[in-house]
């Protein structure tokens, strides 16, 4: 008798299994809408390998399909089943059957939280009432509901007493008892500050609860994102104690903090058209010393220009909102018909307003040597200002909603150091605006005046010109202003531009822009210069990427095209 060796036949017996498998298409007829997609949910989670027309196989889809459907309520479905001659298609076709109705509804909270509006409002808005189909996630999601919002009002001890679904599907009804009995609901109570650096009261100003309030999760929440905000640490923590939980309704809470590092350094390089490549250098002190003052500077270098800026920040009572800021800077500029060399040192006083506004109400000093065309002269002023700003953004890098006011008026007299009388108005607008996942709109104004009574004694920072990367594209940086009798630049008491731009996701994070600015930097007629082009926007991880192929439609002939390109936010 011959005998194969076991190992050898088991061999065999695989590979001809392998060689007769075959894939097997699998259709389910009969349903549709939400029962579709939930009996898709639960078909995904067998791998298509796995597919077979065997009665085993079958069992398995009517378990799975069974469980999807009873999950909305319907628990009696039935099921034929039809299988292709040559084995390549299952086909189920479901009849779902009546659907189990919702007989008796017993919701009832208990406790504190028995009047407590935001509870009658959840179980009002989840919807569980007699005579609507039963839905098992409905039902989780009450339940798990009522349990969440009674952790974060601070009713730590509560719990169900009774959390039943009752289904008699002979009956085709089902009966949802739910009694929740939340106990007390616990206060703020006293807070324990470890590891900070900064004196308590400076922290505890940041606390948007007081002793004695009712507890609330989103209050922890924002005293988190507050003390994250003043950027003094670089680990934050707020939670309560649990542990005291029965020994009194004042539950303690722990502030746990670390330092932020006392020396940030910071390198970077980048490109503009406007610019060309540009080095810069940040160093800042996030905390100087514990009443939490902190100094950033700055130092960039490029062809045309060269700065160097230092700040010192005293955060007032309002850490966050109220703050002096006194600055000093220095710019080096070569550009065109424009060399200077312009020192600014100012006070200022800042607030946050609750409706988003900033305000900012400062006087600076303003030292400048510079030649201007065919003048060559040295000029100083104090200017006293306010200004206003708002920004608001929902999304990335490039959002789809967003929009950036700002205005600035600063005065300068004679009787004060300055060298002439002059009323300075500074304001732009932009707004973004998108439409599905795919269409944006960018819409800018832009426009500045100097009412002086001696314009030629105003310095270049001063003065205005127009043309670039993001004020009038298809011109040069600052080509554009009224010019002397040598032809070179002279700066314009007024300036006003306007862009309009379309954007159109192409693939991903890219995408294709058309756009049209009009404007011009004047003294006295305003002579409107145009220009349109197409781009290409990147949504990088580090901020948009612009790159604009800009024709300037009243430009020079021979210099009409240009070709800008830059990085950072839009607003």
């Amino acid at each position: 008798m011959f005998r194969k060796p076991l190992p050898v036949l088991l061999t065999f017996l695989v590979t001809t299994s392998s060689a007769w498998a075959q894939d097997v298409d699998l259709s389910i007829d009969g349903l549709d809408g939400a029962l579709q997609d939930n009996v898709d949910a639960y078909i995904t989670s067998i791998p298509a390998e796995e597919y077979s027309t065997g009665l085993r196989f079958q069992a398995r889809i009517e378990r799975n399909i069974r469980e999807a459907l009873n999950a909305l309520g319907y628990y009696h479905p039935e099921f034929a089943f039809e299988v292709a001659d040559d084995d390549s298609e299952l086909t189920v076709t479901v009849t779902p059957g009546p659907v189990v109705v919702i007989k008796e509804v017993d919701i009832q909270i208990s406790g504190e939280a028995k009047n407590d509006e935001d509870f009658a409002a959840l179980i009002k808005r989840v919807g569980i009432k007699a005579g609507n189909a039963l839905n098992h996630s409905t039902y989780d999601a009450l339940k798990s509901g009522i349990r969440n919002l009674a952790l974060q009002k601070g009713y730590f001890e509560g719990d169900y007493t009774l959390s039943r679904l009752e289904v008699s599907p002979d009956r085709n009804e089902a009966f949802v008892r739910l009694h929740y009995d939340s106990g007390i609901r616990y206060h703020f109570g006293a807070s324990t500050v470890q590891g900070s650096q900064i004196e308590h009261d400076r922290v505890a100003s940041l606390s948007p609860y007081e002793e004695g309030e009712p507890y609330l999760v989103s209050k922890v929440g924002e005293y988190n994102q507050n003390l994250s905000n003043t950027d003094w640490f670089s680990s934050v923590f707020v939670e309560p104690d649990l542990s005291e939980l029965g020994k009194g309704r004042e539950l303690p809470m722990k502030v746990s903090l670390a330092p932020q590092a006392r020396n940030q350094l910071e390198t970077g390089i980048g490109y503009s058209t406007d610019v060309g490549v540009r080095g810069s250098l940040k160093w800042k002190k996030p905390w100087v010393n514990s009443r939490g003052h902190s100094f950033d500077s700055s130092f960039s270098l490029s062809a045309p220009e060269q700065t160097i800026t230092a700040g010192y920040r005293i955060p007032l009572e309002d850490v966050l909102n109220d703050y002096y800021r006194i600055q000093y800077g220095m710019k080096n500029l070569d550009n065109r018909d424009t060399k200077s060399l312009e020192s600014n040192l100012a006070l200022e006083r800042h607030w946050v307003l609750d409706n988003g506004w900033h305000r900012t109400l400062f006087v600076r000093y303003l030292i400048e040597s510079y030649e201007q065309g065919l003048q060559d002269d040295s000029a100083q002023f104090v200017l006293p200002g306010i200004s206003f700003s708002r920004s608001r953004i929902r999304g990335g890098s490039m959002p789809m909603w967003g929009d950036r006011q700002s205005l600035t008026i600063e005065y300068g007299d004679p009787s004060v150091i300055s060298e002439t009388r002059v009323t300075r108005l500074i304001g732009g607008m932009t707004w973004i605006r998108g439409i599905g996942d795919n269409h944006r709109g960018i819409f800018r104004m832009d426009g500045g005046a100097n009412f002086a009574e001696e314009f030629n004694k105003l310095s270049p920072s001063l003065r205005f010109f127009a043309g670039g990367d993001n004020n009038l594209r298809g011109y040069g940086y600052e080509s554009i202003s009224p010019k002397d009798s040598s032809g070179a630049l002279t700066g314009a008491k007024y300036i006003a531009t306007s862009s309009l731009e379309y954007q159109y996701r192409v693939y991903g994070n890219w995408w294709g822009a058309l756009f049209y600015d009009v404007g011009d930097a004047f003294n006295d007629e305003i002579d409107l210069k145009r220009g349109a082009g197409v781009g290409v926007r990147w949504a990088s991880p580090v901020g948009p990427v612009r790159l604009d192929f800009a024709w300037g439609l009243d430009a020079t002939p021979g210099d009409e095209f240009k070709i800008h390109f830059t990085l950072g936010p839009e607003l």
